[in-house]
Formats: structure tokens, C-alpha cells, sequence
């Protein structure tokens, strides 16, 4: 990944694209991928947001641990924030953002929903199937049909939560010998499915993943 992979879905604001370019060979020489990085300033303590993954997407508790450790070595070093914050390391997630051109393929078939910078033909959200990607356009299917959105274009993107996705997400980390042996699959069994919400609701996003923090 180049400073300039490091999209305003990996990293949005200047803040966070600064830190991207500090922490990202850290990232990378451990061998994961930067998937999210988030600095949220606060009234009582701030918060750095790092959510990444191995290239096969997994992302386990020592992972985060082990991350979380080099990366706050590496701020040390050259740290862009004033003041104190907290440092959490996470995976993306099960209903995980989608930030490069690489996610909208690899989760081809799933529900997400997203929104663009500005209106396409009269809106900026969209929620439907994933249908890949196609050079440099995100393929989408909504209810008019299927319609190519330019990566671009998009500023925020997300899949939705559901009950198969959980299932496929469950049945991914047994595959790979890496779901915990004390998992309870009946905590998610009455979980609704989240492709019935409004996609122009406000709802707040879920971190489902692996967190560590500093």
C-alpha cells in the first residue's frame, strides 16, 4: 500500500491520514493490512481507532495485542497527536466498513449499504446486494437494477448485519481454526436481520471484532 492507497475510507481526515502514513509500515511489516484508522477527539479522553487484518481476514486477540504494542512503539517515535488518548487495535467485524476497491469484491453477494460524496441522480445513500467491482466502479444491485458507483465516489460503506452473514462468519473461523473454543452461536441466533432498516437511518455502527486497548 502506497500514502496514496491510504483513501479517505481508510483514513478521512488530515489527522488520520498523517497517522496512516506513521503506523502503516508497522502494520504491514507485522503483516496485516490497515483496514480503518479513526483519531475521535473527546471531551473527557480522546480515542485512535485502528482496525486491521491479516491478508486472508482474520484477526485474533493476540494479533491485536501484539499490533497494538508496535504501533504505540512507532507513535512514541514520531507521535502527530497532542495529549493523552486511548489506543484501540480491533478487527474489522463481522458487519465490517468497506474501504478499499478490494472489500467490494471480496464480499460480492453481500447486503451493504453506502453513501457517496455527493447526490448520484438524486441521492447519496444506497443500500443492496454487492455485485463486484468492475475497473473502477463498485457494482451494486437496488431495486431500479444494478447500477456502477465509481469507488471514488464513495465516503462511507458498510455490510449489514444479518443472520447469514453471522453464520458464514462463524462457519469462515471454524474453517480456519481460529473460532474460539467457548463461542456461543446462540447469542446470535435472534439477531434481526439488519437489510430490513432504513437505509437513510441514522444507525450507529457495530465493531463485532477483536479489541485491544492501550
Amino acid at each position: 500500500m502506497t500514502d496514496r492507497d491510504i483513501t479517505g475510507l481508510v483514513a478521512k481526515a488530515p489527522l488520520d491520514q498523517r497517522i496512516a502514513q506513521i503506523v502503516r509500515p508497522t502494520v504491514e511489516g507485522m503483516g496485516f493490512e490497515l483496514v480503518r484508522l479513526r483519531y475521535m477527539g473527546g471531551a473527557k479522553r480522546a480515542t485512535l481507532q485502528i482496525m486491521a487484518e491479516r491478508p486472508d481476514g482474520t484477526m485474533e486477540v493476540d494479533d491485536c495485542a501484539d499490533l497494538s504494542r508496535a504501533v504505540s512503539a512507532a507513535l512514541d517515535v514520531d507521535d502527530p497527536v497532542e495529549g493523552a488518548y486511548a489506543l484501540e487495535v480491533s478487527s474489522p467485524g463481522i458487519d465490517r466498513p468497506l474501504t478499499r476497491l478490494k472489500d467490494f469484491e471480496r464480499f460480492a453477494g453481500w447486503e451493504c449499504k453506502l453513501e457517496t460524496n455527493e447526490l448520484i441522480d438524486g441521492r447519496k445513500r444506497f443500500k443492496g446486494e454487492l455485485e463486484g467491482v468492475e475497473d473502477d466502479e463498485v457494482l451494486i444491485r437496488i431495486p431500479e437494477g444494478v447500477i456502477g458507483l465509481k469507488f471514488e465516489w464513495i465516503a462511507d460503506a458498510k455490510l449489514l448485519l444479518s443472520d447469514a452473514l453471522i453464520a458464514e462468519s462463524l462457519k469462515a473461523r471454524k474453517a480456519a481454526g481460529t473460532a474460539q473454543p467457548d463461542m456461543d452461536e446462540s447469542l446470535y441466533d435472534d439477531i434481526e436481520d439488519a437489510s430490513d432498516d432504513d437505509a437513510d437511518g441514522d444507525d450507529e455502527e457495530d465493531d463485532d471484532g477483536q479489541r485491544q486497548q492501550a
